[in-house]
C-alpha cells in the first residue's frame, strides 16, 4: 500500500478514526491488525517471514535478559543469525552466488548452486535492522525485554515506518505503545501538515523529476551528454524528495495518533562536507551503523590507520545494505573515500582556502559537497556498472555542451520534455523551504498566522498537488531496500 495512493488515504482515515474511538487498552490490537493488513497489501505471503523473525527476536530478548555470562551472548547471536540469515537468503543469495560462479568459472568450474527466483520482501532491510537493534539493546542492558508479544510485534510492524523507516530504537518507540494519546487538535494538524508536505515532495517534485531521470538513465546512449548531467542533478533531488517525502508522511501519520518518530532528514544538500551530509541524510540508518558497527569496531578510539579502516568498512556495508549490486558497493566506497580523503587533507584545504580567499565564498563548500554526492548518485541510480561508466565518461562533454548552450542562448532543458523554469523552480522552492526550516521555526510562524491565511494555504497546496502531482502509483525508491 503506497502512501501516495487513494487506498492509503481511505486506510489512514479509517484506522485513525477507529484509533481515537477505541478504548485505550484496545488500540494496540487495532494498530497491529492494521499494520498486518498494510504489509499484506504488497505481497501477503511475506508476512510469514516477518512473523518468523518477530517470534525469534521476542523470545531471544527474554532469554537474553534472563541469562548470564556466555548464554546471553549465545541468544544474541542466535537472534542476529536469524535476522541476517533472512537478509542473506532473500536479498544477497543471488548476488553472492553470481560472484561465486564468476570465481569458479576462472578455474573452469561450474557453480552447483541454483539461482533463487524469489521477490525481495518489501522493506526487509528496515524492519530487520529495527528488530536487531532491540535484541542488541536488551543485551547491552539499555532496554528491558518486552513480555507482551503483541506490543513487541507492533514495535516491529508499526505501519507508518514499517517498510522504509525511520529505523527506530526500542528506547524511543516501545514505551509509546503503552501511553494514552488523546485527540489533540494542534498535534493532529501538525501531523497532517507534515503528511501533506511529504506528499508534495513525492508526487509534485520527485515523481515529476523521475520522468526525465528514467528517460535518460534507461537509455543514456540515446541522449546528449548535457542531459546526463541534468538527469544526475535531478536524480539527486528526486531521491531526496522521494525518501524525505516518505519519512515526513510516516512521521506525520504517527504524530496524528500521538507517536513520536525520529527525524530522518535535515536539509542534507545544505551540508558543507560529506561528513556533515551523513549527519543530515537518512539519520536513522547512519546512527544505526555508528552505534552497532562503527563504535564496536573501535570508532576513532584506535590508531589512525585502523580508524580509516573502520570508516571505510562502515560505508562499504552501508552500500551493500542498500542493494545487492557492485554499483551500491562502489557508491558506499566513494562516500568512505570522500570522508577519509577529507580528513587527511583538512589542514591543507583550510590553508589553501585562506591563501586564495576561498573561505570568503561561504557557499562554495556546499556546492562542492553537492557535486561529490551527486557524482556518487550515478552509481546508485545506474542499473549496472556499464551504464555508470558511460555516464561518467561523458560528463566532461556534457559540461562543455551546457556552457556552450547557455553562452549561445540555446535550450538546455526543453528538448528533454520538461520546462526548465518549472524544474528549476521546484528545486529552488524546495531548498528555500529547507533553508528557512534550518534558520527559523516555520511551523510556529505558520500557526501564528490568522485562520483564513492557514486554510487558504492548505487549499492552495492541495490544489497544487492535484494539478501538478504525478499519480501513477510510482513506488518509493527505498521500498526496494
Amino acid at each position: 500500500m503506497l502512501f501516495n495512493s487513494f487506498h492509503f488515504l481511505f486506510f489512514f482515515i479509517i484506522v485513525t478514526s477507529l484509533y481515537f474511538a477505541l478504548p485505550y487498552g484496545k488500540r494496540w490490537v487495532l494498530l497491529l491488525l492494521s499494520s498486518c493488513y498494510f504489509y499484506m497489501a504488497f505481497v501477503p505471503i511475506y508476512i510469514l517471514i516477518l512473523g518468523f523473525t518477530i517470534i525469534i527476536d521476542y523470545f531471544a530478548g527474554i532469554y537474553i535478559e534472563n541469562s548470564e555470562g556466555k548464554r546471553r551472548k549465545k541468544f544474541l547471536i542466535m537472534s542476529l543469525v536469524a535476522n541476517i540469515g533472512v537478509l542473506a537468503i532473500f536479498k544477497y543469495f543471488n548476488f553472492l552466488n553470481q560472484n561465486f560462479s564468476f570465481l569458479l568459472s576462472g578455474f573452469g568450474l561450474k557453480d552447483p548452486l541454483p539461482y533463487l527466483s524469489i521477490l525481495l520482501p518489501i522493506g526487509l532491510s528496515f524492519h530487520t535492522f529495527q528488530a536487531m537493534s532491540y535484541t542488541i539493546e536488551v543485551y547491552r542492558g539499555h532496554q528491558k525485554a518486552e513480555r507482551h508479544f503483541g506490543i513487541y510485534s507492533l514495535y516491529v510492524m508499526f505501519y507508518p515506518q514499517l517498510v522504509a523507516g525511520p529505523i527506530e530504537r526500542p528506547q524511543n518507540l516501545l514505551h509509546q505503545f503503552r501511553q494514552k494519546f488523546d485527540f489533540d487538535y494542534a498535534r493532529v494538524t501538525s501531523g497532517l501538515r507534515l503528511m501533506i508536505w511529504g506528499l508534495f515532495q513525492k508526487v509534485v517534485i520527485a515523481d515529476r523529476l523521475a520522468i526525465l531521470v528514467d528517460t535518460v538513465y534507461n537509455n543514456p546512449q540515446k541522449h546528449q551528454d548535457s542531459s546526463l548531467i541534468i538527469a544526475t542533478v535531478f536524480f539527486s533531488f528526486q531521491i531526496f524528495c522521494d525518501f524525505s517525502g516518505y519519512s515526513d508522511m510516516a512521521i506525520g501519520a504517527a504524530r496524528v495518533m500521538g507517536f513520536n518518530l525520529m527525524t530522518n532528514f535535515r536539509s542534507p544538500y545544505q551540508a558543507k562536507s560529506v561528513q556533515e551530509f551523513w549527519t543530515r541524510w537518512h539519520i536513522s540508518l547512519s546512527t544505526w551503523f555508528k552505534d552497532y558497527l562503527y563504535i564496536p569496531l573501535g570508532g576513532n578510539r584506535v590508531a589512525i590507520p585502523r580508524w580509516y579502516f573502520n570508516i571505510f568498512i562502515v560505508f562499504l556495508v552501508s552500500g551493500l545494505w542498500h542493494g545487492a549490486s557492485w554499483t551500491f558497493v562502489i557508491w558506499g566506497a566513494l562516500h568512505g573515500f570522500y570522508i577519509i580523503f577529507g580528513t587527511l587533507t583538512s589542514k591543507f584545504r583550510k590553508n589553501y582556502s585562506k591563501v586564495f580567499l576561498l573561505d570568503k565564498i561561504t557557499f562554495l563548500p556546499t556546492i562542492i559537497t553537492f557535486i561529490l554526492v551527486a557524482f556518487a548518485w550515478i552509481f546508485f541510480r545506474s542499473d549496472n556498472f556499464t551504464v555508470a561508466y558511460y555516464i561518467i565518461s561523458h560528463l566532461w562533454g556534457g559540461l562543455k555542451e551546457i556552457f556552450y548552450n547557455i553562452y549561445h542562448n540555446l535550450p538546455v532543458f526543453e528538448y528533454l520534455g520538461i520546462s526548465k523554469f518549472f524544474a528549476l523552480g521546484l528545486i529552488i522552492f524546495l531548498e528555500t523551504i529547507n533553508y528557512f526550516k534550518n534558520k527559523h521555526n516555520i511551523a510556529l510562524w505558520f500557526t501564528s498566522k490568522p485562520f483564513a491565511f492557514r486554510w487558504a494555504t492548505y487549499f492552495a497546496v492541495v490544489l497544487i498537488i492535484m494539478v501538478c502531482g504525478v499519480f501513477d502509483n510510482r513506488q518509493f525508491i527505498y521500498f526496494q531496500f
